[in-house]
């Protein structure tokens, strides 16, 4: 058994994307709600419960404690067959839907880092070329019909730049033997994460300031965290270079925990 969890891994199992998404599709749109979590997100992010556990405050929110999960009426037998499958404790089943032009701002999910705490499954039933899903600020190559294990008592943040919403079944499952043993079966075919778009784009204007004097004169006086990543973001729009508030501040926080890592080395 894993004596820590990794960052992330994708997991051993394969799911039909054709069945979950004529699965979704026949849900009728209004029982498809708004995220409870307003603050987090920019646009539309929405979802349906098949579990809740019986102690959450609403359909889509997490429990207050390790109370079970309970089952919705949407958790037909398409979802039971789907599902039953897998030697796992279920306390949470979502269908979780970010829209076209849509974001989820970065955060941490602390309750997911807990010792004994739940453990996150995702499992991508639409994932449209645009979509960015970065953890610590590295994009997850998740593809429709994988699952995977993710720690997002971390960082981390999704973009959806494409046309047509993206659509994950998120699962909250209690730990056990069975889930970190397929872990770390899985971790051995895990592909890298690679670098997001936006840490590139912030690189390039790093370089960019540091070759020119007038660029880095603008930016040094600037103490304020909030001015100097709205200064950041309008000067790197000037060179062509398109970044969110949450790139920024995402690669100054991965910078100082580089630093941090080498100064402890």
């Amino acid at each position: 058994m894993l004596t820590s969890l990794p960052l992330y891994a994708r997991l051993p199992l394969v799911f039909e994307v054709e069945a979950m998404r004529a699965a979704m599709q026949a849900i009728p749109a209004d029982h498809w709600q708004a995220h409870f979590n307003s603050g987090y997100y920019e646009g539309d992010w929405s979802g349906v419960a098949l579990i809740a556990p019986a102690d959450a405050p609403s359909a889509l929110a997490p429990g207050a404690g390790q109370a079970a999960g309970v089952a919705t009426p949407l958790y037909d037998a398409f979802w039971q067959g789907l599902l039953g499958r897998l030697d796992l404790d279920l306390r949470s089943a979502r269908l979780l839907r970010l829209g076209p032009g849509s974001r989820i701002r970065e955060h941490c999910d602390p309750d997911l880092g807990m010792p004994g705490s739940d453990m996150r499954l995702h499992i991508p039933i639409v994932s449209p070329v645009g979509v960015e899903f970065l953890l610590d600020n590295r994009r997850i190559p998740m593809q429709p019909g994988e699952c995977w294990f993710l720690d997002l008592s971390r960082p981390h943040r999704v973009e959806n730049r494409a046309d047509e919403a993206r659509v994950h079944l998120v699962l909250d499952c209690r730990p056990s033997r069975w889930l970190y043993q397929i872990i770390e079966t899985g971790l051995a075919s895990t592909p890298e994460a690679a670098a997001s778009h936006g840490t590139e784009l912030f690189q390039a204007f790093r370089r960019l300031v540091h070759d020119d004097a007038q660029l880095t004169a603008k930016l040094a006086d600037i103490t304020d965290a909030g001015d100097f990543t709205a200064a950041v973001v309008a000067l790197a729009g000037v060179y062509g270079l398109v970044l969110a508030p949450d790139d920024v501040q995402s690669a100054m926080r991965q910078g100082r925990r580089d630093w941090i890592e080498q100064w402890m080395a």
